[in-house]
């Protein structure tokens, strides 16, 4: 029987996995919109998107316990083979309605390596498209989906689905809706099968476009 990917549950990210979290999101997102942007550079791109999505995760999400993984057994010939080894090939990463995103203590903590990715003098253009982010987030408690990706290798074997409806379940769970945005307009078509829906479109020639989607509460 040839080697197949056992796809696990979805746990809490550790640690120990943001090496793991930012290979994968890296590779989600290389040549998406937003690193195009951030990184202009083709050869430098994927590895400053890994670096990107380590500070991200690491300085953020991960400590707070709010980002999530989904492992694949690669090698494996059954369901139970325990032997083979466990990689991630998905995540996502949640900011809570709490609002206890961290964001004074992740700015302080995160700037200086943000600042070496994207070069000092596009720091200012850099946060000003982030604070357009902010404004356009729901004033109600909501819970933020900041990234969600999954390893190509993995694509269409349902990871990134089982990721985003746990979230969902646990916004369900707290009556609270669920916001993000995408600058992929190729992926409006899979959130809307999840119930979101655009509304806002950033349009500024400085930025890459940005959608805006809201999902509902189910309360």
């Amino acid at each position: 029987m040839p080697p197949t990917s056992t796809a696990e549950a979805v746990r809490t990210a550790t640690m120990n996995d943001v090496p793991g979290v930012a290979r994968v999101l890296g590779r989600a997102f290389a040549n998406d919109p937003l690193p195009r942007w951030l990184f202009p550079d083709d050869d430098t791109r994927m590895a400053r998107t890994v670096r990107f999505s380590a500070i991200v995760a690491g300085f953020g999400h991960v400590p707070r316990a709010d980002a999530s993984v989904v492992d694949a057994r690669e090698g494996a010939t059954t369901a139970s083979d325990a032997s083979a080894a466990p990689v991630i090939r998905g995540a996502a990463l949640w900011d809570p309605p709490s609002g206890a995103s961290g964001g004074t203590s992740f700015l302080v903590r995160s700037l200086p390596h943000l600042a070496a990715l994207v070069g000092l003098r596009r720091v200012p253009e850099v946060v000003r498209y982030l604070g357009e982010l902010a404004h356009s987030r729901p004033e109600e408690p909501h819970w933020y989906l900041s990234m969600l990706g999954t390893d190509p290798a993995a694509r269409g074997t349902g990871v990134g689905s089982r990721l985003l409806r746990a979230g969902l379940a646990r916004a369900d769970a707290d009556g609270v809706p669920v916001y993000l945005e995408t600058m992929n307009s190729a992926n409006l078509g899979y959130y809307e099968r999840f119930d979101f829906r655009v509304v806002r479109v950033l349009n500024d020639s400085r930025y890459p476009s940005t959608y805006c989607l809201l999902r509902g509460s189910a309360a």
